[in-house]
């Protein structure tokens, strides 16, 4: 899009209800109603890598539907996103359900094919193995990336039932593959048990630092936003978001909940202190609306991906001003 060009944004809700019409993200143009888009909102309709409750390749489509209510005024963040740059719904990438390895595969070259037109990626999951292949595509781009890790669970164990490839397992795959920046990786959120003091072992010998829920809770969100922007520093930055980072009280919608975990007033307002970071690319994963209720996950979900997605245009409409 051109610095003379004005983006296409959502459908006028004075017009046309918020309930009526295709469910795109924030009712937003598809990626095909567009000449360039900025940001793409993409889904991966995939869950085969879970390790108990599955329902999240369901999970795109509920952060949609919950999403017809994002107004285009983010006073949160003092911007207007879909007016800054084009912000537009990309569908979904169609995966194997049955063959996890080839999922993985055709997750990366899809995202390779979006980030090729020069877009950031919303990547709305699904489950958390798709990290792994979002994380292959954007540092093809950039480089090994800083990552926040945003979830109730360290993700880094090596294997499940000896696969390689699951939610359990796709950031000690990306450190294996040397496609993060070992200096600047961060868990937000962690907590509840685990299998033995080994996995904290494990996770630190692979640079990774944690901040847990008690941690925001104590420190403030402030100070652990100060304390995440410090570490990432200018580097390019991903961020990877599993809503059972919330406690199951604000997103009872998810496979693995676990007690005592951020509020999604927490998740916002941390995530809104670190706008200044280079975002590159985000995904939100592990949405299972089959446990949700009254859309309490699905809408914490959406406002989530809007935060994000609204920290992507904002810099991508100031680095076409400066």
């Amino acid at each position: 899009m051109s610095s003379t060009d004005s983006p296409r944004g959502p459908v006028d809700s004075s017009r046309v209800p918020r309930y009526a019409g295709p469910a795109t993200f924030a009712r937003l143009p598809r990626l095909d109603e567009v000449a360039t888009t900025d940001v793409a909102v993409v889904g991966v309709p995939f869950d085969s890598g879970v390790s108990y409750r599955p329902g999240a390749r369901f999970g795109g489509n509920a952060v949609r539907e919950a999403s017809r209510l994002l107004r285009p005024y983010n006073p949160a963040q003092d911007a207007s996103p879909f007016a800054l740059a084009q912000v537009a719904d990309a569908g979904d990438i169609a995966v194997n359900p049955f063959d996890i390895n080839e999922a993985v595969e055709t997750v990366e070259g899809a995202a390779d094919s979006l980030l090729a037109t020069g877009a950031r990626l919303m990547t709305l999951g699904g489950d958390h193995t798709i990290a792994l292949p979002l994380l292959r595509s954007v540092a093809k781009k950039h480089g090994p990336v800083a990552l926040l890790h945003f979830d109730a669970h360290l993700d880094t164990w090596d294997t499940y039932f000896g696969a390689e490839y699951t939610h359990g397992t796709p950031f000690r795959r990306a450190v294996e593959e040397g496609i993060l920046d070992t200096e600047a990786l961060s868990h937000v959120g962690t907590r509840g048990p685990l299998y033995g003091k080994q996995d904290f072992t494990d996770d630190a010998r692979m640079g990774f630092g944690i901040v847990t829920s008690a941690d925001v809770m104590r420190r403030g969100v402030d100070e652990v936003a100060d304390q995440l922007r410090q570490r990432i520093g200018d580097r390019p930055l991903y961020i990877s978001i599993d809503i059972d980072v919330l406690d199951p009280a604000h997103a009872p919608g998810t496979g693995t909940p676990e007690a005592g975990g951020l509020t999604s007033r927490e998740l916002l307002e941390i995530l809104r202190g670190l706008a200044s970071c280079h975002l590159v690319s985000a995904d939100l994963v592990e949405v299972a609306p089959a446990y949700d209720h009254a859309e309490i996950t699905s809408v914490a979900a959406s406002h989530t991906a809007y935060e994000l997605t609204t920290i992507m245009a904002r810099q991508i409409a100031e680095s076409r001003t400066s």
